[in-house]
């Protein structure tokens, strides 16, 4: 905490009070400590609270938390409502107490949550498991803010015994309970929420969005680099001004570089809604949600705040933590500190026959994915088969999917997808959510292998593949993350992004978009390393259609 005390001029965007007004703000010891109406002829910028991303996934931006802050408060990020349910499903507690420790070096503000469903599903392999007792114990560290989303919404309408232990430990400490819950709708989103769950950041459409809050949960509004979901939502802005927030989800380096809850305002306010609404979106209401020690510029207030040169685009000049200048004029003021790694990974490199599928029908389940959502469509389709095996068919989109156990040798998993519509080549990654197994696309069993032990090779990471070609970026930290800045690891993987879509890829996110494909708590058909999986029927599903 700043130990100075200074004065600043400027329109203040008071968002509690909801007023702008010339003013000078003193800050002493990191508080607020007095704020004045001044004489505005010379006032030029707007002093407002810092930006607050009220639900992420630190570990999908691929950085630890103290590199993500040096690039978040570029953008007048202050704090985030963090989940690491990403390290501790490869780490467990170990992966949760690593976040928190680097996370502490940084004056930036982040409050984590305690992993709710570790694993996601008893259907897949993770590398650990957090019962009732274990988050429990969590929840007693002051350190951590609220229970993560709860994304086993089936274990919530079956009234599990494990689920609403968890919650209830929650609830008995006084912190909030985050939700998860995808198309759920009518008597199941009423009895989920019921559960003394209060938020949502899944609602894909506006009526979904506005069922929810009708059954009593607040929205998180979320725009990530996988899930786009700011444009079906944005009217709740005005329509629900005190039950929104704004959401990044997972944000993959080379986007988080360019922005961050700053576009989303920026955006919100060009849409035409009411300057305030937007503002208590990106700051106040997560805030309150979740009981956050960060300042509104009230005061008495952490002087957590930021300096803009105007309210259209929120061109951030300058961002205050605690009363310290931590960025200015595009430059991090923070200095880097050290880092340490953890992993957890036990797989061995395969070879192509491993992949191969005999044909037992000849019509096969396909896993349709679409662009900037995480749900994804199922589908049947003539399959194409050679010599007896099914087999990629890129000219129709239908590729092969794998995904490999990372935690043990075991035999590779099959599906097929449609959506990505590369021509050639393969990619892979040890980010696949949530279980982080090893995951790949391909048009051939070669390149297929070839990218999966290229990633095994690293212990962890992204790689692509097309012939002899190979091209990596590796991730060190729990197969999830690099100790590098943002902008090295930004360069890294748009270079591998750029591969891809030079395969012929149509969609905006590749790696963000197969990083889901695993996730069997979204809809409708997904791939665990244990099989198929119907998530609309939560059960495993054979690849073939008799």
């Amino acid at each position: 905490m700043s130990s100075s005390e200074f004065t600043i001029r400027a329109f203040l965007v008071d968002v509690v009070n909801r007023s702008v007004k010339p003013s000078e703000v003193t800050v002493k010891d990191g508080i607020i400590k007095n704020v004045e109406t001044v004489d505005k002829t010379d006032v030029a910028h707007f002093l407002m609270p810092g930006f607050v991303d009220s639900h992420i996934h630190i570990e999908s931006s691929m950085l630890l938390p103290s590199q993500f802050a040096r690039t978040a408060v570029l953008h007048g990020t202050v704090a985030t409502v963090s989940d690491p349910h990403e390290i501790a499903n490869v780490c467990g507690i170990d992966g949760v107490e690593l976040m928190l420790r680097d996370a502490s070096g940084s004056p930036f503000k982040f409050y984590f949550g305690a992993p709710a469903c570790v694993p996601a599903s008893n259907f897949e392999t993770a590398g650990a498991t957090m019962d009732a007792d274990v988050v429990a114990k969590l929840l007693d560290d002051p350190r951590i803010a609220y229970l993560s989303e709860m994304m086993d919404f089936p274990g919530v309408l079956s009234e599990s015994v494990e689920v609403f232990a968890k919650i209830s430990a929650a609830q008995k400490r006084g912190k909030p309970v985050d939700g998860h819950a995808p198309g759920l709708r009518g008597e199941e989103a009423r009895k989920y929420f019921a559960a003394g769950i209060s938020t949502d950041h899944e609602s894909y459409t506006l009526e979904e969005a506005i069922e929810k809050i009708q059954f009593g949960c607040k929205i998180a509004i979320r725009e990530g680099s996988a899930a786009r979901n700011f444009e079906a939502l944005e009217p709740l802005i005005d329509q629900y001004p005190d039950l929104c927030m704004f959401c990044s989800d997972d944000k993959h380096p080379d986007e988080l570089l360019l922005g961050h809850i700053n576009q989303l305002a920026a955006r919100a306010v060009k849409k035409g809604r009411d300057l305030m609404n937007v503002l208590q979106a990106c700051s106040l209401n997560g805030v309150k949600h979740y009981r956050l020690n960060v300042g509104l510029l009230q005061p008495g207030d952490p002087a957590d705040f930021i300096v803009v040169s105007d309210l259209n685009e929120f061109q951030v000049l300058e961002t205050y933590i605690d009363g310290e200048l931590v960025a200015k004029d595009g430059e991090c003021l923070m200095p880097v500190q050290p880092t340490e790694t953890i992993n957890k990974f036990a797989a061995l490199p395969i070879s192509p026959i491993e992949i191969v599928v005999e044909a037992a029908t000849d019509q096969i389940r396909v896993i349709e994915v679409l662009e900037g959502q995480l749900i994804t469509n199922s589908a049947i389709e003539d399959a194409r088969i050679e010599n007896g095996y099914a087999v990629s068919d890129p000219e129709r989109d239908l590729l092969k999917l794998v995904v490999l156990n990372r935690y043990h040798p075991a035999k590779p998993a099959i599906g097929f997808v449609r959506g990505f519509n590369i021509k050639q080549g393969a990619f892979a990654s040890s980010v696949a959510h949530d279980s982080h197994n090893v995951l790949a696309v391909g048009t051939s069993d070669r390149d297929l292998a070839s990218a999966i032990n290229s990633v095994i090779r690293e212990q962890g990471g992204l790689a692509v593949c097309r012939g002899n070609e190979v091209d990596v970026l590796p991730l060190p930290v729990a197969g999830l993350m690099t100790t590098e800045s943002c902008e090295v690891v930004a360069e890294k993987y748009s270079q591998l992004d750029r591969h891809v879509k030079g395969f012929g890829c149509t969609l905006k996110a590749p790696f963000m978009t197969l990083s889901f494909l695993a996730l069997l708590v979204i809809p409708s058909l997904k791939l665990s390393d244990r099989g198929l999986f119907d998530v609309d029927k939560f059960e495993f599903t054979s690849l073939f259609v008799d």
